[in-house]
Order: structure tokens, then C-alpha cells, then sequence
């Protein structure tokens, strides 16, 4: 991790400005080990350098092609603030940009983050690394730098930010780009573990006067604060599954802020759409607690919140039968969710276009 550097004599100054370097340095002290933990052979030097070095091999590649995606973990962190809970954030960050470049078939090479608050607090920041090496090292990724910064007057006194950074590769001929995708494709669905990393403003909205620390019937026993600050999950690998087992994949969509509506159209051929079906899954407890709370309409709930669908893998009809067996085998627990259509975006069949959604099924 990078961290602003000044002389002795003008640390005083500095924190008077509400700046410490110590409290900097302290951070990496104690996520050091954690970060070291990620490195394998490919990384060169070690933490504290200006620059992370990785020596990348591309054995069996015949044209590797690198992809990288950068994102945040919005105002989740706002939920971490209130819980207390930071941790999850690192995971958070680290599976949300590893999925987003594993839609196209990328495997994970390294990982940078950036955590940014009013006051350097050492151990939030040093919580938030560790969950994110953790989930690196779970990945097979190396952390390989970051910034933890100290903003006062940027961020309010006790809010903080958390972005990520990922690189991947992909060998050219196996990059998936969803142009192979075309009618009668089935569209198998995988579970979220909650919200991930989106739709927080408006659960926040709708759940902030309630009690996030009680046992609540409406969501099977279970407590908001639980529930709101379960980690985004990893799809890596399943994904890799379906790989060892030769299914074919035509196309792969993560579902992250725009929900079902704006996420699976961005990998669509044109003239090609796709139909779900909302009957074929049962909408976690906390969406409908969301949506009631809210008063949110049932399109917008589908536009806003992932509605417990992670992640969607789109397979020759012929296929399915060996797509889900794999899955299954990885300890997954995929459903066919819909199929792709003639036409253009997506369409919902199973409720009635404006409907309210219950809260127990869509």
C-alpha cells in the first residue's frame, strides 16, 4: 500500500490539518500479512512499493488478452458505518470486479484497492484489506497494492469510500462476448447472497427506521443487520466448472446495479432478447420486506435490486442437462430461469407488468 510521505518537522503541521502519516503506516503494518499471503510466484518485490510488479505467464494462450474492470461498493459502506461491520467491504469489492470481468471468460490475475476516509482509522482500514486479501487469496488473485487514504473535508468524519481494481486475461478464442447467443439458448440462474453491492440507497431508505438489531418473522428469524452486510459473492467457480465439464457457454451476464432489466441486454446480439420467468425462483425475504417498506413498484424492483439472482449463464439448450449437473457437483444451486427470444431486452413472463411484488415471489 502507497502512503503520502512528509519530513519530521512537518508531521505536527500536517496533523493539525487532520493528516497522519503514522496512523498510515500503522494500516499497513497490520494488513501486511494478510496482502503477503496473495503473492505467489508472479508477484515481484513486496508491499510498499511506488508500484505493484507482476510477471504474468500465459501458458496455453495462443493470444492473451488482458481485462480490467474498476468499481465501488456504493453506499454499502454506509451500512458497514452504522453496523460496524467492515470487513465484508474487501470481499465485497474484490467478487464484485472479478465477476464483472468473468462475464467475458477472464480468470482473475491481480487485485488493487483504495480505501478513502475523513480520519484514517488503522483498523477499519486494516479490516476492510484483510476481508479483500482474504477473498483474493480464496480466488487464486494477488492484492497486488493499493492507497489507503486520509481526506478530511472530502469525507464526512466517520463515512468512508472503497474501490477496487482487477486484471484479468483471456485467451482471445475463448473470450465470451455473448455473440454466439441466439434463440431457444436456455438462461441458467445462480443466488445472490443478499443485495452484493447495489440497491443500498433505497434499502437504506426503506429499512432505516426499522430495528436492524431484532429477530424478524418477516425474514425467517434472521436480523437486518446480518442480512444487509452479507459479503457479494464470487461466481469464479462455477464458471470453472462448466469449463471442466466442455459446456458450452454463449454468454454471461452479472447482476449488479439495473438489476434484470439493463444487465443481461449489455452482452445481447442484436435482434436477440431474452424472456424470465418469475416463477421460477422464490424471491429472498429481505427484497420483499424492500419493496413493501418502499412502496416500490415491480418493475422498478427488478431495475433496482438483483432480486436474489447473482449471476445468469446462457447454454445450448442441448447442453443443460450437463450445465446443471456441473454446477450442482460445484456445490452450486443453479435453476433455468428463461430462455433467449427473437426481439430486443428483456421480458418478464409469470406476473402481471406493474404488479407490486408480494415479497415471497415475483
Amino acid at each position: 500500500m502507497t502512503q503520502d510521505s512528509k519530513d519530521e518537522g512537518a508531521a505536527s503541521a500536517y496533523e493539525r490539518a487532520g493528516v497522519s502519516i503514522d496512523a498510515g503506516g500503522q494500516a499497513v503494518a497490520l494488513m501486511r500479512e494478510a496482502v503477503a499471503r496473495t503473492h505467489g510466484p508472479a508477484v515481484l518485490g513486496g508491499l510498499g512499493g511506488f508500484g505493484g510488479l507482476f510477471r504474468p505467464t500465459f501458458t496455453g494462450m495462443a493470444e492473451p488478452v488482458l481485462v480490467a474492470s474498476t468499481d465501488g461498493v456504493g453506499t454499502k459502506t454506509k451500512v458497514a458505518a452504522r453496523t460496524g461491520r467492515f470487513a465484508g467491504l474487501g470481499a465485497d469489492i474484490v467478487n464484485h470486479c472479478v465477476n464483472d470481468i468473468l462475464v467475458q471468460g477472464a480468470r482473475p490475475l491481480f487485485f488493487l484497492d483504495y480505501v478513502a476516509m475523513g480520519k484514517l482509522r488503522p483498523g477499519v482500514a486494516a479490516e476492510i484489506v484483510t476481508g479483500a486479501a482474504a477473498a483474493c487469496e480464496a480466488l487464486g488473485v494477488a492484492l497486488l497494492g493499493g492507497e489507503t487514504a486520509e481526506m478530511p473535508g472530502v469525507y464526512v468524519e466517520g463515512e468512508l469510500d472503497v474501490v477496487g481494481t482487477v486484471v484479468g486475461v483471456v485467451d482471445r478464442a475463448a473470450l465470451v462476448d455473448g455473440s454466439a447467443l441466439q434463440p431457444g439458448d436456455v438462461v441458467i440462474a445462480l443466488p445472490s447472497t443478499g443485495l452484493h453491492t447495489n440497491g443500498y440507497s433505497l434499502a437504506r431508505m426503506a429499512l432505516d427506521a426499522l430495528e436492524w438489531g431484532e429477530s424478524r418473522v418477516d425474514l425467517g428469524g434472521e436480523r437486518l443487520e446480518d442480512l444487509l452486510t452479507v459479503p457479494h459473492r464470487a461466481y469464479l467457480g462455477a464458471f470453472e466448472a462448466l469449463r471442466r465439464a466442455d459446456v458450452t457457454i454463449h454468454g454471461m451476464a452479472h447482476i449488479t446495479g439495473g438489476g434484470l432489466v439493463d444487465n443481461p441486454p449489455r452482452v445481447f446480439p442484436a435482434g436477440v432478447g431474452m424472456q424470465v420467468q418469475t416463477s421460477s425462483w422464490t424471491v429472498p425475504p429481505l427484497f420483499g420486506l424492500i419493496v413493501r417498506e418502499a412502496n416500490v413498484s415491480r418493475e422498478e424492483a427488478f431495475r433496482a435490486l438483483n432480486m436474489g439472482v447473482g449471476f445468469l449463464l446462457m447454454v445450448p439448450a442441448a447442453e443443460v442437462t450437463a450445465a446443471l449437473t456441473a454446477l450442482r457437483a460445484a456445490g452450486e444451486t443453479p435453476w433455468v430461469i428463461g430462455e433467449m427470444v427473437e426481439g430486443a431486452g428483456v421480458t418478464f413472463a409469470g406476473n402481471t407488468p406493474g404488479e407490486a411484488v408480494s415479497g415471497v415471489s415475483p
